[in-house]
């Protein structure tokens, strides 16, 4: 949609409060670095960044979302505001509704897709992505350009696959034998990706030896993680860029896996716990706990 009048926005709501014009055409969304198109943008304020945007604020916005707190804070009010409790889940609930491109179903002619895979008439599939024998997909699922799901694979209803990612591959799991000389373990088992799950780009996700590495409902994989054989990933848990997650770990419910943070195999981090930036993570987490550095220790309050 290229442009929406402001009232338009209001059934999305659920707690909120207008003032100014509901009739204002709104054409684009812009941030406080881009300006000249302020007038007919929506736009959000966090409470942390008001002092920093003050000055900018004193210009005509065509709708800025902000909290009760900012607004009272302001001299000079905007002449359209939106007052919610989470600006940035508001702005974020505009921008999907009015501004971002939805997909089609369709299977592109160029994938691949073994004639075993089950895939549902309301699923994307990319081009040159395969497909192979015995992946069961379920709907509204969106798989993105040049990924490959290999054998077996399961995906619940509404996952959501970038590009370039590689699901379902052989781990790397290596036995020695007499003479030095390794051969790789032989991987029987699959990947179990639950409802909306999402997995951003260039990242895999290896299958089990035995049973099933798992992605639970609602995790989100970001850009270049590896989850190796066997690991288990909680409901509604986000694993960050550059992340690695060893082989046979099982990480929690709700946790927050910060970017390019190793833990290692076979470890449990506990429900609620994070995992911060560049972590090292060589023992078990406990259930709520914030753990940092190389090696990751304990927060402190």
């Amino acid at each position: 949609m290229s442009s929406f009048a402001i009232k338009e926005i209001f059934p999305l709501l659920k707690n909120y409060r207008f003032l100014g014009d509901e009739n204002k055409t709104i054409e684009c969304a812009a941030n406080f670095e881009k300006k000249g198109v302020w007038s007919t943008s929506v736009m959000w304020l966090s409470d942390t960044s008001l002092e920093k945007n003050r000055n900018a604020l004193q210009s005509e916005i065509g709708l800025l979302v902000l909290t009760e707190k900012s607004y009272e804070a302001l001299s000079e009010k905007p002449r359209n505001t939106l007052i919610v409790e989470q600006p940035r889940e508001t702005f974020q609930q505009i921008l999907s509704a009015f501004f971002e491109k939805k997909w089609t179903p369709l299977v592109e002619k160029t994938a691949i897709v073994h004639p075993s895979a089950e895939i549902p008439t309301t699923c994307y599939i990319g081009h040159f992505v395969v497909i192979e024998e015995g992946v069961v997909v379920g709907e509204n699922c969106f798989i993105g350009h040049h990924s490959v799901i290999h054998a077996n694979t399961i995906m619940g209803k509404g996952v959501t696959i970038g590009t370039h990612n590689t699901i379902g591959g052989a781990g790397f799991g290596y036995a020695q034998n007499e003479s030095g000389a390794y051969s790789q373990f032989t991987h029987l088992g699959n990947v179990v990706l639950e409802d909306n799950v999402t997995i951003h780009n260039n990242t895999c996700i290896d299958r089990a030896v035995i049973g099933s590495t798992v992605i639970s409902e609602g995790a989100k994989i970001d850009n270049l993680v590896h989850i190796a054989h066997g690991v288990i990933i909680g409901k509604q848990t986000l694993v960050i860029a550059n992340s690695m997650i060893a082989g046979s770990t099982k990480i929690g419910d709700n946790c927050w896996i910060a970017p390019s943070a190793s833990v290692l195999n076979k470890l449990h981090v506990g429900d609620g716990s994070t995992v911060g930036m560049g972590a090292v993570v060589l023992k078990d987490v406990p259930s709520d706990t914030v753990v940092f550095g190389n090696p990751a220790k304990q927060k402190c309050v």
